[in-house]
């Protein structure tokens, strides 16, 4: 590293805490929210010509998106002469054409909408034109995989309607009328078509014109042919004959220039919400052009998800137009306000390039209904009339947590300021709180926090600044300051010029930070070279919240050293905060930043850690039995009475607490009973023991479940549903054997099941569904005997002229059968496989039922399965190399 980078200014440094981890990039962005975060935790930025993917879990993988270049689109060929190339309404396409198109735009779709149940990225580039690209899960690959062209499909739309113009007639046409009407041939402007072709030095001079066999101009940008003759003769036989003030036209109605997703829209399944699954489910794709005009493109999940083929992909449908503005439509964001089914209200907000901003609405039941394109299907509800005309470079829509139809609003502005509404959606009532000058350039970053608590923003000026909601107006908070307990990394200087967009993790403890690198003050041989921009992490949980919350008299700061004053009252808040948005069974179970945090705790200060967890698990019996828990035996006893999702969250956050996998031993019931306040050996011992007793609640429930389906099929003579699908009687038999091997333990109801099953007669199972109890390995002759529920080791092939080799294998922790050699899914947090899904029952179970079989036979959703770990309650994906990219939601 150069010795420039340790004489910079003290005001170059950015004013916030230090990093705890950066990605250096090796291009530039160009333009404001340069940089997503997604749901499954991967960071996309938007880098000049390229899209750079990494991974917080591990920055040395990433993912890239090459944009191409693309030639532009056959409008039509222009009834004029040369001098109509310098005609300003033909300015926007001079402007436009460029043979190396870079980045304008991307988006993170929700997670579900890919065929490995993964997120779709929406690229939007300065060709104007919109793709989706999908995680390569399948072809061992960095280059992100193309899925969809939403300009093409645009430019097929508007040329079935043509350009909702008048129709017009093609060359061809119009030679065949020319012999029978003289006039119509006249009005060819022949002699001036027949000039001798001329180079301007002006803009015109990067194109080229050319004479076709009737002699009518057609403009092409002459760098996309190198000089070769654009068009071969045939090609533009059928293009329609138009004006200049036409092709503009057309031209402007495909320039896209931003792109948004909503929320998931899910559909009902008798008037009942189906929460977690996304193959009933699909999301709108916003694109804003400059036009003024936004299409809206219904993404649908693929009807089942896979890892080995891709013969099921989303479905992409334009299902409306909606003339928005009158100028160039330069941000969109999206909101939902009340998430409890499709009925909700969907708003869309868009700024426009002379500073309007408007807020559409539309019911989330009409969006999925719509079954052609239409056009203006949203309503206009409020319309922001902003003090100036400043472009509108960026917003930021929320939803308040304490008031779900208040709509929170931030605008920022072309030259540094940035104004924040408040619309009431049952009042109709649209607030300006203020306009905030807090910049000195262009703001480039503006995101919500905490549920509408806190706002960030950011600067092309190379500022960050950090300010919460108090009543109806803002207040700048300096940001976290540097926590010592945390770990940075000072590896890339702060030498940076510029701030091009934030983005927030999904569990709002992390922030990312899109800079660029001041070449002129970087060691020229070494860091001049590659650093072009950076990625920075920090860490907001310390955030605070509330200006006159003190310091909370349950937390003495002196007993955890490492902590400023006040921000370990807020990290413990925040933490908690996080943990309880994922008890809502919607939303993915993504949190890898708070799991670092734990992690990073558990190294630096132990005794907060525990203060904090201690707190976390008493509010669950707390909130639910009105007691506190303070022995291993009082938490076995109460697992039964707990939701699924705060099953999982107990196991993410046991499984890491604990020791490495291959060192936990088993706990006999004395140190069960110990206190887990005591030493940091008991500790770890209470963690690993609840994680088993954690997962073994959830296995039974998925047991007792399946127990159920298949007896209830048995007395209905109903085998279809039990054929295929998650309630397969696929593994029934290695059910058995685990209920035999866990009977001491097992509820009554689930023995009762097990009892009911044993009585059947496995002949009648067996001529339906295929019973079959004594399993062979995939590599020799020798069977293999149930005795763990994650692995096997078979008994060796009898072969007496060779050696008995014995095999290990792995099982399937859904069906406990052993893997067949196909690709499976594969838990990256407890790095389990499976070849079945967990039926989506098990991951909304209130508690463990009394009746399963009434409980099966009243849900809605019983036979929809979904990629989800059974454990853990992570995205399930395809096992990457190393070299690859692998998300890492834990």
């Amino acid at each position: 590293m150069g010795n420039s980078s340790f004489i910079l200014p003290f005001l170059q440094r950015p004013t916030m805490s230090s990093r705890f981890q950066s990605a250096v990039l090796g291009s530039s962005p160009v333009y404001p929210d340069a940089i997503v975060w997604s749901e499954e935790n991967l960071v996309a930025a938007a880098c000049d010509n390229t899209v750079l993917i990494l991974n917080p879990g591990n920055l040395n993988v990433r993912g890239v998106v090459t944009i191409p270049t693309s030639k532009p689109f056959p409008l039509g060929v222009i009834d004029g002469g040369e001098e109509d190339l310098l005609n300003e309404c033909l300015l926007p396409c001079h402007l436009s054409w460029n043979t190396r198109p870079s980045v304008r735009s991307i988006a993170w779709s929700p997670v579900g909408l890919a065929n490995n149940a993964g997120c779709l990225l929406a690229v939007c580039t300065t060709a104007g034109r919109v793709k989706l690209y999908r995680f390569p899960f399948r072809e061992f690959s960095v280059e992100w995989i193309e899925v969809g062209d939403i300009s093409e499909m645009l430019y097929d739309y508007l040329t079935s309607s043509n350009f909702g113009e008048c129709q017009i007639m093609s060359l061809e046409s119009l030679d065949r009328e020319a012999e029978a009407d003289h006039e119509c041939a006249t009005e060819l402007p022949v002699s001036n078509l027949r000039k001798k072709r001329k180079r301007n030095n002006g803009t015109a001079a990067k194109y080229s014109e050319s004479l076709d066999d009737n002699n009518v101009m057609q403009i092409v940008p002459a760098s996309v042919y190198k000089g070769k003759p654009p068009f071969d003769g045939s090609e533009d036989h059928n293009l329609p004959l138009i004006t200049v003030q036409q092709y503009a036209s057309r031209n402007a109605m495909l320039m896209s220039l931003t792109v948004a997703w909503s929320p998931i829209v899910r559909r009902l399944v008798n008037d009942v919400t189906i929460p977690c699954d996304s193959s009933k489910s699909c999301s709108i794709l916003a694109v804003g052009g400059t036009d003024g005009r936004f299409s809206l493109w219904r993404v649908q999940a693929p009807e089942c998800y896979s890892i080995y083929r891709t013969t099921s992909s989303s479905k992409v449908s334009l299902v409306g137009t909606q003339k928005a503005h009158n100028t160039w439509i330069t941000a969109m964001d999206w909101a939902l306000c009340a998430s409890d089914d499709s009925k909700s209200q969907y708003l869309l907000a868009t700024g426009s390039f002379d500073g309007v901003v408007r807020v559409w609405q539309m019911n989330g039941e009409e969006l999925l209904n719509i079954s052609e394109a239409i056009n203006d299907p949203f309503s206009l509800l409020k319309e922001a009339v902003t003090a100036d005309s400043a472009t509108v470079s960026v917003l930021s829509l929320t939803v308040h947590s304490q008031s779900p139809w208040r709509l929170l609003m931030a605008i920022g502005k072309g030259y540094g300021a940035f104004e924040v509404w408040i619309l009431d959606i049952l009042t109709n009532e649209l607030q300006n709180i203020g306009c905030y000058n807090a910049h000195d350039r262009i703001v480039t970053g503006l995101t919500w926090t905490f549920d509408g608590h806190c706002l960030y923003s950011c600067s092309q000026d190379n500022t960050m600044k950090s300010w919460i909601l108090v009543g109806k107006s803002l207040c700048e908070v300096p940001i976290p300051s540097s926590t010592p307990c945390l770990k940075s990394a000072p590896d890339v200087p702060y030498v940076f010029t510029s701030c091009f967009g934030l983005a927030l993790s999904p569990g709002n403890l992390a922030i990312a930070v899109a800079r660029r690198f001041d070449v002129d003050q970087l060691d020229p041989m070494y860091e001049g070279r590659s650093h072009k921009a950076a990625v920075e992490f920090y860490w907001i949980g310390g955030q605070q919240l509330d200006l006159s919350s003190p310091t909370s008299p349950k937390i003495d700061c002196e007993s955890f050293p490492g902590f400023p004053n006040k921000e370990s009252t807020w990290w413990e808040s925040n933490v908690l905060w996080a943990l309880k948005q994922y008890e809502n069974c919607s939303k993915l179970l993504t949190i890898w930043d708070v799991v670092t945090v734990l992690m990073e705790l558990k190294q630096s200060a132990p005794e907060y850690l525990d203060h904090v967890l201690r707190k976390w698990l008493n509010s669950y019996f707390r909130a639910q039995f009105g007691i506190s828990i303070s022995r291993l035996s009082e938490v076995v006893k109460f697992l039964s009475k707990l939701p699924s999702r705060q099953l999982q969250l107990i196991n993410i956050i046991s499984r890491h607490l604990g020791p490495k996998e291959s060192r936990v031993n088993k706990m006999n019931n004395k140190q069960e009973e110990e206190e887990w306040s005591g030493s940091k050996a008991k500790d770890v011992n209470f963690w690993m023991d609840l994680l088993s007793k954690s997962e073994n609640e959830l296995l039974e429930r998925l047991i007792g479940l399946k127990f159920s389906a298949i007896l209830g099929a048995l007395s209905n003579s109903s085998m279809f549903s039990i054929q295929d699908g998650c309630w397969s009687a696929d593994g029934l038999p290695q059910m058995e054997q685990w209920v035999s091997h866990s009977v001491k333990t097992l509820k009554d109801p689930t023995k009762d099941l097990a009892a009911e099953v044993t009585k059947v007669e496995k002949r009648i199972i067996h001529d339906i569904v295929g019973y079959q109890k004594d399993e062979q390995c995939n590599f020799c002759s020798g069977l293999v005997p149930f005795e763990s529920t994650d692995h096997a080791i078979c008994c060796g092939a009898n072969n007496d002229s060779e050696c008995n080799q014995r095999h290990k294998l792995q099982r399937c922790s859904i069906s406990m059968r052993i893997l067949p050699t196909k690709p499976s899914w594969h838990c990256i947090c407890c790095k389990r496989w499976a070849t079945k899904l967990a039926p989506i029952v098990i991951f909304t179970m209130p508690e463990y039922p009394s009746d399963l079989k009434s409980y099966l036979d009243s849900s809605d959703y019983k036979n929809l399965s979904t990629p989800f770990c059974l454990f853990c309650g992570t995205l399930l994906q395809r096992l990457q190399p190393e070299y690859s990219l692998s998300p890492a939601p834990i």
